[in-house]
């Protein structure tokens, strides 16, 4: 299948089928010392449940603006993925007053209050844990996405051809585009199945959603998302790079 008739979600459902078990996604903070490890098989189980926590809870439909106001987070993945499985456009720092859902950390709130529609907010807390008093207005996605059906049934196919994502500088993709230049950024990185990216790059901008999402996904490879590096020193980085047997920095 040509790059250009693929979407993100194409993408996880070939990781899931061909090596469902292993380390897909690796998340570092540290500033608090989390650690997080999904596989393929984990990453697809939450993608699921957002995928259903929009569809069924926030009623959102294909073609519906999603702000999202998270940072470089592995629930920021899922988030993205979601949308890609659902048809829902996701405008990543997108404006809260112009778009149809929300979903924001805790740093944002205030900002999000500004979406008419519906509002999910995430802690952002180590092990997905909920607020410890949930923020007026919206709803706690640690509350509502454990619920939600492990798996998820499209009623229709997701179009290459259909908006899926926007930047903060207002470039607009489908599904199909963010594919190809997945692709070709992994043809200029050298990524093949077993890669394994460390990666800082702040999911703000392209270069650094596709190190740290989609160029991985697109080249059957894994990726430790660290965007918090810089409180490491040289040692401490080079040590990282040895215990998750990283292949490339970016």
């Amino acid at each position: 299948m040509n790059a250009i008739e693929r979407t993100p979600d194409d993408l996880l459902r070939t990781a899931l089928s061909t090596d469902p078990s292993g380390p897909l996604m690796t998340y570092y903070d540290d500033a608090t010392g989390e650690r997080v490890e999904l596989s393929a098989t984990t990453l697809a189980n939450w993608v699921a449940k957002t995928a259903n926590l929009l569809e069924s809870e926030l009623s959102a439909e294909p073609g519906d603006r999603l702000a999202v106001l998270l940072p470089t987070h592995w629930q920021t993945a899922v988030w993205l993925l979601a949308c890609a499985a659902t048809g829902v456009v996701a405008q990543v720092g997108g404006d809260p007053a112009r778009a149809d859902l929300v979903v924001s950390g805790p740093e944002t709130l205030e900002e999000a209050r500004a979406c008419r529609g519906e509002r999910v907010a995430l802690s952002l807390r180590p092990l997905g844990a909920r607020f410890a008093e949930q923020p007026s207005g919206f709803l706690d996605y640690a509350v509502e996405a454990p619920s939600q059906p492990d798996a998820y049934a499209r009623h229709a196919p997701v179009a290459p051809g259909a908006a899926a994502l926007v930047l903060a500088d207002g470039e607009e993709f489908t599904g199909g585009q963010v594919v190809q230049r997945a692709v070709a950024d992994a043809e200029e990185l050298a990524l093949g199945s077993g890669s394994r990216v460390l990666t800082s790059g702040s999911y703000g901008g392209w270069p650094g959603l596709s190190a740290g999402l989609y160029a991985p996904l697109a080249a059957g490879a894994s990726v430790v998302l660290c965007p918090r590096v810089d409180l490491l020193d040289a040692g401490a980085l080079a040590a990282r790079q040895e215990s998750e047997r990283t292949t490339i920095t970016v």
